[in-house]
């Protein structure tokens, strides 16, 4: 009896890594997946913000200044869904991943770490467009009536996202589990109080209120008030801060996160 080899062999599958591309989106699903399953990833991202916009808008409990509660409301809720998404929700997820190991077998992986940060990124973006989506539908329910450049909204919504992701990693890759879980949470209620969500700036003291207007959730909701209620073409001068936001906290997160 005699046998052959192939010296070149055929393999079924194929050995090897996936195309990046392919792995990205692979990674970006199953992240996704995980968020959307996740309940108090929901409570954060989806029922809190649904809560405070329905009533805040409904009950007259605090003096927005706008004849029509909604109108002042609604771009700091769609502003606090950012940070719950991009900053809270992805600084706990990412913290408990790295105390468990996943993000060392992970690394260990033929995906490359900056890849596993895009498809992170990539999922907190779809989370967001379907927060969007879903508290403008509620808002327009409620007699909210935009207006502005919508550009200007989609570049402070991304510049928004930056610098929050940032911060979350930076805190998700330097803190223990616990501790991340703790400071994201609370810094989620500070930042709802006193970053112009639903309490407007002009309503703390000077001093307060000068520091409070460079943190980057006051200027996402006043940049996205200025534009859907105020009717402003670009408000450069939150831009600009989340910008700033955004390259610190993004440098940051790259220089100090441990991936174990």
């Amino acid at each position: 009896m005699t046998t052959t080899t192939d010296t070149t062999g055929t393999y079924a599958p194929r050995p090897g890594a996936a195309p990046l591309g392919r792995m990205i989106a692979a990674q970006a699903v199953l992240e996704t997946k995980m968020l959307l399953r996740n309940g108090e990833q929901l409570l954060l991202t989806v029922i809190i913000p649904t809560l405070l916009l329905v009533l805040f808008s409904s009950v007259d409990i605090i003096d927005t200044g706008a004849e029509e509660a909604v109108d002042f409301l609604a771009p700091g809720v769609l502003a606090l869904a950012v940070m719950s998404t991009a900053f809270t929700g992805q600084a706990i997820a990412t913290g408990f991943e790295r105390r468990y190991g996943v993000l060392k077998r992970l690394a260990a992986s033929p995906l490359p770490r900056w890849a596993l940060m895009t498809a992170k990124t990539a999922s907190v973006l779809v989370t967001e467009v379907l927060q969007v989506v879903l508290l403008t539908v509620i808002a327009f329910a409620l007699g909210w009536s935009p207006h502005g450049n919508p550009a200007a909204v989609l570049l402070l919504l991304v510049l928004g996202t930056a610098a929050f992701s940032g911060l979350g990693l930076l805190m998700a890759g330097t803190l223990r589990a616990e501790a991340t879980l703790a400071a994201a949470n609370l810094v989620f209620l500070l930042l709802l109080v006193g970053g112009g969500v639903i309490v407007p700036l002009d309503k703390f003291p000077d001093a307060a209120r000068d520091v409070l207007g460079l943190l980057p959730i006051s200027a996402l909701s006043d940049g996205l008030r200025d534009v859907l209620q105020h009717g402003a073409s670009m408000p450069w001068g939150d831009l600009g801060i989340l910008a700033v936001w955004a390259v610190v906290g993004l440098a940051a997160a790259g220089k100090f996160f441990r991936w174990e």
